[in-house]
């Protein structure tokens, strides 16, 4: 065998196996995509409910509450970035990083002091690398996140937006992350999450049409102590659908890769298989003249000993 067919052939067997593993990543985010998805279902009606029962506490009440109340002159904004902990995923982190990267210049064009929260292994190296300062980061879950995760992310955040300002508080929230649409759609957005923004409630618009009765809002112990023991639990659950977002998007972001991938190393297999193929009949075609010239020569001399 040639050195060039033994060439073609060690490089056909090396992207042989590299599409087997990309084909095995790719069936288990395929499989991993739709448990991702039921949880975000799963997740979704609650923490919009949650929105619902928090603006109508806001609003059917004159409490002005820390975590509701505008800033007059806001200064400080907490940006809370969603990235992956692993990689093999096309650009689904840098796609966060990006938006990340435009909300916190129009936050600074609007004259606030950026402070950066980061989840996902990629965020922080994309930061740590550029020497970039961040407040907190939490790693090791994005894949499968949990509500004890979200959880432990909201408390430091809630804990900057009640701190005043001076102190290193912040004025607003955002989180950024990607929101899954479909298997081929995965958008990054940016989200206000503190202070709330608190919009009419549905059962004032409904009120609002004639014949309709404003309802009366009755507090128990205070709307100020509602507030305290619901806000928490909104940040919570806004982060963890904002978490499951993520994954899901990740997964789908990961299978679509990993297809690709796999797509290429087949046509790699296909194209070296001709060149392994051109290269074998080289061989064989030298063999053949190598064997004729061979025979002529020994028939040219056999016919001249006789002579």
């Amino acid at each position: 065998m040639g050195a060039q067919l033994r060439v073609y052939k060690r490089r056909i067997k090396s992207v042989t196996a590299t599409k087997k593993i990309t084909k095995a990543m790719e069936m288990i985010a395929a499989s991993r995509i739709v448990k991702a998805q039921r949880q975000v279902a799963a997740s979704t009606p609650y923490a919009s409910e949650l929105t619902r029962a928090v603006t109508a506490v806001a609003t059917g009440s004159t409490t002005r509450h820390a975590l509701t109340t505008e800033a007059e002159n806001p200064v400080r904004a907490a940006v809370l970035l969603v990235t992956s902990d692993r990689g093999l995923a096309g650009g689904y982190s840098s796609n966060a990083i990006k938006a990340a990267e435009v909300l916190s210049e129009r936050l600074r064009a609007e004259g606030k002091d950026v402070v950066t929260y980061i989840v996902g292994r990629k965020g922080v190296a994309y930061y740590g690398f550029r020497e970039r300062p961040v407040a907190e980061s939490w790693t090791g879950f994005t894949d499968s996140p949990t509500y004890a995760d979200a959880k432990r992310i909201a408390g430091p955040l809630i804990e900057a937006v009640q701190q005043d300002t001076a102190e290193g508080g912040v004025d607003e929230l955002h989180i950024v992350f990607t929101e899954f649409a479909s298997m081929m759609t995965q958008t990054p957005v940016d989200n206000r999450l503190l202070p709330l923004s608190l919009e009419k409630a549905p059962v004032e618009q409904e009120a609002a049409a004639p014949g309709r009765i404003l309802p009366l809002f009755d507090f128990e112990p205070s709307a100020e102590g509602v507030l305290d023991a619901l806000l928490p639990r909104y940040v919570e659950s806004r982060i963890y659908n904002a978490l499951l977002q993520a994954a899901a998007s990740e997964h789908a972001a990961r299978r679509r890769a990993m297809k690709s991938a796999t797509d290429n190393a087949e046509e790699l297999i296909k194209s070296l298989s001709r060149l392994a193929n051109a290269a074998r009949q080289a061989e064989i075609t030298q063999e053949i003249s190598e064997i004729v010239g061979g025979a002529s020569a020994l028939a040219d001399a056999t016919a001249g000993s006789d002579n």
